[in-house]
């Protein structure tokens, strides 16, 4: 069944949300998909692109549609651990230690430019992302449900920067790009913030309990074996290319699956489809391989290898219920 899933209607609450984030983030309709997708399949993403296209109001947009608990944390080199998980102070009227909880505390986090910081203080982050938990003093405390991170980081200015290992950037789900606009939606945006910001004007219009509710909702969709086993071939591909050093790890895998399970579910199906698999593909695998030197002098690009398995791994054919 041939299905072209980038132009299906929306489930009803999800698209209030995306039309409530629009009225912000102007003409990144499939950016804004893409991390909600994230959210629903209770994952997180990696945004790297230049300063100035919209990152950061993204993050507001979402958390602010979702009446969510938002906290932004401004990454340098001198953050401490403590800085992001908080600390226990000694109260000495109460004579016993307190906990002042630190911004990691929060529903949604924008961690701004993510590799400004040490791998100390970013290990710390990607703890809490990973175990959804963070130590404290010997004692763990669970971190609010939902939890969700966006991380930015600059990919022109390396100066000063830690860049994430390869190893660390296997722990977010999807990494993406959001580009510049074109003339008409830069026109728009001019348009827009002529006399105000639209970000202060917008209300939630889902809360996190249905948040919670529409990612048990996504966890519950349909996999066909014949999609899981597309999945892995995909996968395996990587790792027997001829211009990759070390390819997608199981991981990977099943982050494909957890997305494709959030996407279907975003676009009311009960099942996930190949073309869910075929369109996640580049945003979920392209981060969790590791090229070989000579084709990265080359100029062979992640995505070029993941392209050539979604053209040379046969596609299976489902029937309308999603199964073969």
């Amino acid at each position: 069944m041939a299905m072209a899933v980038d132009f299906e209607a929306l489930h009803p609450p999800v698209q209030k949300v995306v039309d409530n984030i629009e009225r912000v983030i102007i003409g990144k309709r499939h950016t804004i998909i893409l991390a909600l997708s994230a959210l629903f399949a209770e994952g997180h993403v990696l945004l790297e692109d230049v300063p100035g296209v919209g990152k950061t109001m993204l993050v507001r947009a979402i958390a602010k549609s979702l009446g969510a608990e938002f906290k932004r944390i401004q990454f340098t080199p001198d953050l401490l651990p403590s800085d992001l998980t908080g600390v226990s102070l000694y109260n000495q009227r109460e004579m016993r230690f307190e906990f002042r909880p630190g911004p990691l505390m929060a529903n949604i986090v924008l961690a701004d430019e993510i590799n400004r910081t040490s791998p100390k203080t970013q290990a710390a982050l990607l703890e809490g992302m990973e175990e959804g938990s963070v130590t404290v003093d010997g004692q763990t405390r669970m971190l609010p449900k939902p939890f969700f991170v966006m991380a930015t980081q600059n990919p022109i200015e390396y100066e000063g920067t830690f860049p994430l290992p390869e190893a660390q950037l296997d722990r977010f789900l999807l990494k993406l790009h959001m580009g510049y606009p074109n003339r008409l939606e830069e026109l728009e945006v001019l348009n827009r913030l002529e006399s105000g910001h639209p970000i202060d004007e917008i209300e939630p219009v889902m809360s996190a309990e249905e948040v919670l509710l529409l990612q048990g909702k996504a966890r519950g969709v349909y996999v066909e074996e014949t999609v899981k086993k597309y999945m892995i071939e995909l996968v395996n591909y990587t790792r027997h290319h001829h211009d990759v050093y070390l390819g997608v790890s199981p991981r990977g895998t099943l982050a494909l699956l957890k997305t494709a399970q959030a996407y279907a579910m975003m676009h009311g199906r009960e099942y996930v489809v190949p073309d869910d698999v075929k369109y996640l593909a580049p945003y979920v695998l392209s981060h969790r391989m590791i090229l070989k030197p000579d084709a990265k002098y080359a100029g062979v690009k992640a995505e070029d290898v993941i392209a050539a398995a979604l053209n040379g791994v046969r596609v299976p054919v489902l029937n309308e219920g999603g199964v073969r």
